[in-house]
C-alpha cells in the first residue's frame, strides 16, 4: 500500500546550499587551473637547476594529486539529501500481518577481542525491536568457533524471556542491557522492585558468561540439559580447533516453540559457526556473511536482511518502522537494494582525537551520495531486500538450488532433520567451490573492505539505496582508543580499498561506466583515499627543509600569485570547516579531524600501499586483524583525558616523529632568522606558516616526547630512530641543493 498525503511515511529534500556548492567548486576549480598553469610556467622558465626542478616537480605533482581528489569530492556535494521518516505513520499505511520478515545477522570472531557481552547485548537489542516477534530472526556467526560465545547466548536467552517483555511493558528506549542501566534514569521506567530485578538476572548473567570466558572453557557445572550437552559436545574432541572444525548450528531459540514469561512469542535465535579448514580458502567478514545468507534461506529466508557488527547495539527499538517506512513506497520498492544507516558511535571523548566519528565519511559524504543514488554499504546498521544479493533489479542470477533463492518458500520447521541437513551442507567450507557466490551473488570477494566492495557492486548492477539518518542515534558501537588501533584499522581499509582501485572494477572506468561520472568519481575518491600520503609528505617536509636551507619555494607576500595559494588553502579549509558544523560538529573536534587527516597521511596511508604492493608481489600476504573490543582501564583513563596514546613499537609512527622533528626545527630556524635579520619574512612567510601549521599539529608528539611518564608515551626506540632519520633527511636535501 502507498502512504497518502495525510499520512506521509517519509519525506526528502535536496540541501539549501547545493547552488552554493556548484557555483564554489567552478571558482574553485578556475583557481586549480590557475594553479597548475603557474607549476607549468616555473618548471618551463625558473628551474635553471636540478634540484629547482626536482623541488618544482614535487611541488607540481603533490598539487595535482590534490588537485585530482579535490575534483572527486566535489561529486558528493552536488545534490545531497535530507531524509525524515514518520514510523508512527506504519501501521496507518500497513498492516502488521503484512510486516516483512527480517533476518539479523551479528558477526564475531574472537571472543577475546570481542567480549562475548558485548555481541549478547548487541542481539538483545535487535531481539527486543518493536516489531512481530514471529518475523524475526537473529543469527550470530561465530567465526571463531568457540564454546564461550555459545555459552553466552545460551544464558542470554534464559534473559531474553524476562527482558523482551520489560521492554514493551515498561516503553523502553534503550534495549541493549548494559546501555539501559548505565543511565541514571532507568528506575522512573518501573516499579523499583521490578527494575531491581531485571538487573539483578543481568548481573548474575553478566558475572556467569565473564567468569566462564575467564577460566576459558565451558564447566560441567553450566552443563544441566540434554540439549546443553549435545550442543557442546562438539568442542569435546582434540579435533576440535579455531582454524579447524566442523559446522556447528545450533537453534536456540525457536519462535515455534519458546515464549517468555509472559506467553508472547520469543524471535528465533541461531547460532552458527562455519566450518573450517587449513586446507580451503576462507574469505573473512563476508565469507561469514554469505554462509549467514544461505543457512538464513534454508531456514527463514526472510525477504529483508540486516548486517550489524557485534559491538554495534540497537539504541531505537523502531528502526525496522523506519525501514518500512521505504521498503512500502512502490515507487522506490523495485530497484531499493539497501538501507543505511550511520555508524555512531559511544564513549568517544569529547573532542574526539583520533577523529573516530568519521563525520565525513559516515555522515557528511553519505548524504552526499543519497543524492546521486544512494549511499554505499558501511559494513554495519545496514537493512538489504534479499534480492538484491542475485543479480541486478532486471538480471536475476539463480542459485545452484531453489532452496537458495530469494522468493524460495521455507515449509519445514527450523529444526526438522532435513532444514538442519541442508543447512549444515551449505555452510560447508567448500560449497561455494564452482558457484557464484562472492562473485556474482552474496557478498562480494576481492577486497578486505567487502562493505565498501559489495555496496559499490551492487549499485553498478542497477540497485538505489538510502542514508536514514534519524534524529535519535539508530545504532551505537565502540571506536578505537589507542593511536596504534585506529591507524591499523584504517591500514586496512586502505589495502582493501586499493585492490578495488588497481582491478577491473576501478570505479574511474567500470564505475562511471555503469553509474555515471558522478557516483564513479564519489567512489573513487575513497577507492584511492591513501594518495593523499603523496601531498601530504611533501608539504610536511620539503618547505621545511628548504627552509632550514634558506632556499623560497614559494611566491612571496607581495607577489599576486600569493593570494592565489591563500585563496586554494583558505577555500579548501573553510568549505570542510563549513561542512563540520552544518552537520553538528564543532571547531575543536574538526580541529582534530583535520589533524589525524595529516597523521593518516604519514602512517596508514604510507604503509597500506608498500603492504598492498608488496601482496602483489607475492612478498607479504595480509590477514584480517580483528579490532580489539576489550578496553584498558589506564588506556581508558588517559583516553577519556584526551591524551594521544603512542605506547607500542610501530614503525608507522617514525615518519611521523620524523615530520615532528623537521616541522619543529624548520619553524625555529625560520623565526630565528628574521628575528636576526638574516632572513626575509616576506619571501618565506608560506614556508614559515606550513612548518608552523605542522608544529601546531605535532603537538601530541612532542607531548609523547618530553611529558609523558606512563605507558602511552612515544618508545625511545622510535624517537631515536625518527631523530636519526629526519637528521639524514636534513644533510641529503643539503647535498643535493649544493651539488
Amino acid at each position: 500500500m502507498e502512504a497518502s498525503h495525510a499520512s506521509p511515511l517519509h519525506t526528502d529534500n535536496v540541501a539549501g546550499w547545493t547552488t552554493m556548492n556548484r557555483v564554489f567548486a567552478v571558482v574553485y576549480a578556475t583557481a586549480i587551473m590557475a594553479l597548475l598553469y603557474h607549476h607549468a610556467l616555473t618548471l618551463l622558465l625558473h628551474s635553471t637547476t636540478i634540484s629547482s626542478f626536482l623541488i618544482s616537480v614535487c611541488l607540481s605533482i603533490s598539487d595535482v594529486v590534490l588537485a585530482f581528489m579535490w575534483t572527486m569530492s566535489q561529486s558528493v556535494r552536488m545534490r545531497p539529501v535530507y531524509r525524515k521518516e514518520f514510523p508512527e505513520n506504519i501501521k496507518k499505511v500497513v498492516k502488521e500481518s503484512e510486516f516483512p520478515a527480517i533476518d539479523l545477522f551479528i558477526c564475531t570472531a574472537d571472543p577475546h577481542k570481542e567480549p562475548p557481552m558485548s555481541v549478547v547485548n548487541t542481539a538483545l537489542s535487535v531481539m527486543a525491536y518493536d516489531y512481530p516477534m514471529e518475523k524475526v530472526s537473529v543469527y550470530v556467526s561465530d567465526d571463531g568457533g568457540s564454546a564461550l560465545t555459545l555459552f553466552a547466548f545460551m544464558e542470554a536467552a534464559k534473559f531474553a524471556s524476562h527482558w523482551l517483555p520489560f521492554c514493551r511493558k515498561n516503553n523502553v528506549v534503550e534495549r541493549s542491557p548494559e546501555a539501559y542501566f548505565a543511565t541514571n534514569h532507568y528506575f522512573s521506567a518501573s516499579s523499583e522492585s521490578e527494575t531491581q530485578k531485571i538487573k539483578s538476572l543481568y548481573e548474575s548473567l553478566k558475572e556467569k558468561v565473564e567468569n566462564v570466558v575467564e577460566i576459558g572453557k565451558v564447566g560441567e557445572e553450566h552443563i544441566i540439559h540434554e540439549r546443553d550437552l549435545q550442543a557442546f559436545s562438539k568442542w569435546n574432541t582434540p579435533e576440535f580447533t579455531r582454524h579447524e572444525h566442523p559446522t556447528v548450528i545450533q537453534v536456540i531459540l525457536d519462535s515455534s516453540r519458546d515464549t517468555d514469561i509472559t506467553g508472547n512469542v520469543m524471535p528465533n535465535l541461531i547460532y552458527v559457526s562455519r566450518e573450517k579448514s587449513r586446507t580451503s580458502i576462507h574469505h573473512f567478514k563476508a565469507g561469514a556473511l554469505n554462509v549467514l545468507l544461505r543457512v538464513s534461506a534454508v531456514m527463514t529466508n526472510a525477504p529483508v536482511v540486516m548486517t550489524l557488527d557485534c559491538d554495534m547495539y540497537s539504541n531505537d527499538p523502531q528502526t525496522p518502522l523506519r525501514v518500512l517506512c521505504y521498503l512500502s513506497d512502490k515507487k522506490l520498492q523495485p530497484k531499493l537494494g539497501y538501507i543505511q544507516f550511520p555508524q555512531r558511535f559511544r564513549g568517544i571523548n569529547k573532542n574526539d582525537i583520533y577523529a573516530c566519528e568519521f563525520k565525513r565519511l559516515f555522515h557528511i559524504n553519505a548524504v552526499g551520495f543519497d543524492g546521486l543514488g544512494g549511499p554505499d554499504y558501511l559494513g554495519t546498521g545496514c537493512f538489504f531486500s534479499r534480492r538484491a544479493f542475485f543479480g541486478g533489479p532486471l538480471a536475476f542470477v539463480s542459485p545452484e538450488i531453489p532452496q537458495l533463492g530469494p522468493e524460495s518458500d521455507v515449509e519445514k520447521p527450523i529444526q526438522s532433520p532435513e532444514v538442519l541437513e541442508l543447512a549444515h551442507l551449505v555452510a560447508d567450507c567448500n560449497y561455494e567451490k564452482q558457484t557464484q557466490w562472492g562473485f556474482k551473488i552474496g557478498m562480494r570477494y576481492g577486497s578486505l573492505v567487502e562493505d565498501y566492495f559489495t555496496g559499490y557492486r551492487l549499485q553498478c548492477e542497477g540497485w538505489n539505496s538510502i542514508f536514514c539518518y534519524p534524529e535519535r542515534a539508530a545504532f551505537y558501537g565502540d571506536a578505537p582508543i589507542s593511536l596504534v588501533d585506529m591507524l591499523n584499522q584504517n591500514k586496512r581499509w586502505v589495502i582493501g580499498l586499493l585492490e578495488v582501485a588497481f582491478s577491473k572494477y576501478c570505479p574511474l572506468a567500470f564505475g562511471i561506466q555503469a553509474m555515471g561520472p558522478l557516483m564513479g568519481f564519489a567512489y573513487a575518491f575513497y577507492a584511492f583515499w591513501s594518495i593523499w600520503f603523496i601531498p601530504i609528505t611533501v608539504y610536511a617536509f620539503l618547505p621545511q627543509l628548504a627552509l632550514i636551507n634558506g632556499v623560497t619555494i614559494f611566491p612571496k607576500v607581495s607577489d599576486p600569485w600569493f593570494l592565489l595559494y591563500v585563496f586554494l588553502s583558505l577555500g579548501a579549509y573553510g568549505q570542510d570547516l563549513l561542512d563540520f558544523l552544518v552537520h553538528g560538529g564543532t571547531i575543536q573536534r574538526w580541529w582534530n579531524d583535520q589533524r589525524i587527516w595529516l597523521i593518516r597521511g604519514l602512517s596508514c596511508f604510507w604503509f597500506g600501499p608498500i603492504e598492498y604492493f608488496l601482496k602483489c608481489l607475492g612478498i607479504y600476504t595480509h590477514g584480517f586483524n580483528v579490532t580489539s573490543k576489550v578496553l584498558d582501564d589506564e588506556q581508558s583513563k588517559r583516553y577519556k583525558q584526551e591524551v594521544f596514546e603512542f605506547g607500542v613499537q610501530s614503525p608507522m609512527f617514525v615518519p611521523l616523529t620524523m615530520a615532528a622533528f623537521a616541522n619543529l626545527g624548520a619553524f625555529v630556524w625560520g623565526v630565528l632568522g628574521v628575528l636576526r635579520g638574516s632572513k626575509d619574512l616576506e619571501e618565506l612567510f608560506v614556508q614559515i606558516f606550513i612548518a608552523g601549521f605542522g608544529t601546531l599539529n605535532c603537538r601530541p608528539v612532542y607531548h609523547a616526547l618530553v611529558r609523558r611518564s606512563d605507558k602511552g608515551g612515544l618508545p625511545m626506540k622510535t624517537t631515536l630512530l625518527s631523530m636519526v632519520l629526519a637528521f639524514l633527511l636534513t644533510v641529503a636535501f643539503s647535498f643535493v641543493l649544493r651539488n
